[in-house]
């Protein structure tokens, strides 16, 4: 079963949240996994099963970056907020250098992770 990992920094978890609530059903095929605020806001609209990394600033986006690196991820939706700076900004930087080394999907909003999700069903 493919896995696909679920962030959002906290002016973006809603939104999230709403973007899979929309697609559950496809979701729903996936193993779900996330950093653990996202993975509650997730579940709590949802329903779905998504288990939780700890939380981004903790450590999050570096467990998710390690599975990566381990072939355990197929695909991450991130939602960032380009708006505020972060203090984890260097495990955010390593997360996505990390994805684009290992040729992982990396969608950073909601119309590539549509175009994204869309690619995972036909492949």
């Amino acid at each position: 079963m493919k896995t696909i990992a679920l962030i959002a920094h906290d002016a973006r978890k809603m939104d999230l949240a709403q973007w899979a609530n929309f697609n559950k059903e496809t979701l729903s095929k996936y193993k779900l996994v996330g950093t653990s605020t996202t993975a509650k806001e997730i579940q709590k609209m949802t329903g779905l099963d998504v288990e939780g990394l700890g939380s981004g600033p903790a450590g999050g986006d570096i467990r998710i970056a390690a599975k990566v690196l381990d072939d355990e991820i197929d695909m991450i939706i991130f939602l960032i907020d380009v708006m505020s700076s972060h203090a984890h900004q260097v495990d955010i930087d390593a997360l996505i250098r990390t994805c684009v080394l290992h040729h992982t999907p990396l969608a950073l909003n909601r119309k590539s992770a549509d175009l994204m999700l869309i690619g995972m069903e036909n492949d």
